[in-house]
């Protein structure tokens, strides 16, 4: 992957507003016990062999028991959701039919992340080199969402508008809270145990320029600090290839109207972001202002607490339960998702971590939290594809 800052700048010079890719991570599973197993490769083969469409839209991660569905480029968010509801039915039915399950939570609840065999690539074999442990320990799956914007200097400007709401789309997203066979107390162990480790990770700092976001990126590869764009691993960033802000901060999701409500919200605040950037508003929910210092506050409530607990309203400098939040998100993107014709995004009244929390507190052992989340999994994943 090029570190060419002058190409990348020319891929957002010739990208489109609004186009949308999806990528959803999900681990593979043993039917009878529900333990991560590592046929990643198998099921690429398979789908190489027999189903090239399928073949196209998966992607191995760092661990052979993961894999990645993609929507490739969308025109708008539909066209992405049609895409991505194809290529679910086809990764559901191949793996159905290879004997194995996939789970769609931010952290598998006990799997041991020193059993999990890393895949085969020039990429991940650098990244494992690089991190050893951190990356060894980095048993996660999330979603991301592209949003495609014109122009550098507004791309990176973007990006430093939507710091302020990561906290709140994390918390809207946190599905994991197991890590290795324990009850971690969180609602995003996910976050906590990958943003907290990876280098270049979690919110970044304002930038306010392409030339200033290029110079940084210069400074990494000038002082063998990576060889790869994709070494940023920041919650929000600009993607070199695709001319797009890539969107990486949400837990997997445990159903799939939950994965696409959540990347409903998050278009609809990229969108919001560039027009307000575009028409110089300050303030509001995206301010591009704060400093990491202060978001980080909220990025912690969002780990510990996610929807159960309260966000501080930078505005007024006032804790408020986290729900206020995502309703101030919902009337600020309201202009772009009516411009867009956005569908309202359709979020759960108890999301995965306080499904899971309740179950948790009602008595239910880990197994039986896990299993019934990769019910929830299948039967929701899986669906036909809706007519066009």
């Amino acid at each position: 992957m090029s570190l060419d800052t002058d190409r990348a700048a020319e891929a957002f010079a010739d990208s489109t507003d609004w186009t949308v890719g999806l990528e959803e991570e999900f681990a593979i599973l043993d039917p009878e016990t529900l333990d991560m197993v590592p046929r990643f490769e198998e099921l690429r083969d398979a789908a190489t062999a027999g189903d090239p469409v399928l073949a196209e839209s998966i992607s191995g991660e760092l661990i052979s028991s993961e894999i990645e569905i993609r929507s490739g480029r969308g025109e708008d968010l539909s066209d992405a959701f049609a895409r991505q509801r194809d290529h679910r039915r086809r990764l559901f039915e191949l793996a159905a039919a290879r004997g194995v399950l996939l789970g769609s939570t931010g952290t598998h609840p006990w799997a041991d992340y020193r059993e999990q065999p890393n895949i085969d690539t020039e990429h991940y074999r650098r990244v494992v080199d690089g991190l050893q442990y951190v990356a060894r320990r980095n048993n996660t799956f999330s979603l991301h969402v592209h949003v495609g914007l014109r122009d550098a200097d507004r791309a990176i400007r973007v990006c430093d508008r939507l710091r302020a709401v990561l906290p709140t789309l994390l918390a809207v997203s946190a599905n994991s809270p197991y890590l290795d066979g324990l009850d971690s107390g969180l609602h995003s162990a996910r976050t906590q145990s990958f943003t907290k480790s990876f280098p270049r990770c979690g919110i970044p700092d304002a930038y306010g320029s392409w030339a200033d976001y290029a110079k940084y990126i210069d400074f990494l590869t000038a002082t063998n600090s990576i060889v790869e764009y994709t070494q940023v691993w920041w919650s929000v960033r600009p993607h070199f290839s695709f001319g797009t802000v890539e969107v990486r901060i949400c837990d997997a999701q445990g159903t799939a109207a939950e994965s696409e409500g959540l990347a409903a919200l998050i278009v609809a605040c990229v969108a919001q972001a560039a027009r307000d950037e575009d028409e110089g508003r300050v303030g509001g929910p995206a301010d591009a202002s704060l400093s990491r210092r202060i978001l980080e506050e909220n990025f912690w409530r969002a780990i510990r607490f996610g929807m159960d607990g309260k966000l501080i309203d930078y505005a007024t400098a006032v804790e408020k339960p986290a729900p206020a939040l995502v309703a101030d998100l919902l009337s600020w993107t309201a202009p772009m998702r009516a411009e867009l014709a956005l569908p309202e995004p359709a979020l759960p009244s108890l999301n995965g971590a306080q499904r899971a929390r309740r179950a948790i507190e009602a008595g239910a052992p880990m197994e039986e939290v896990y299993a019934t989340s990769v019910q929830e999994t299948r039967q929701t994943y899986a669906q036909e594809v809706p007519a066009r």
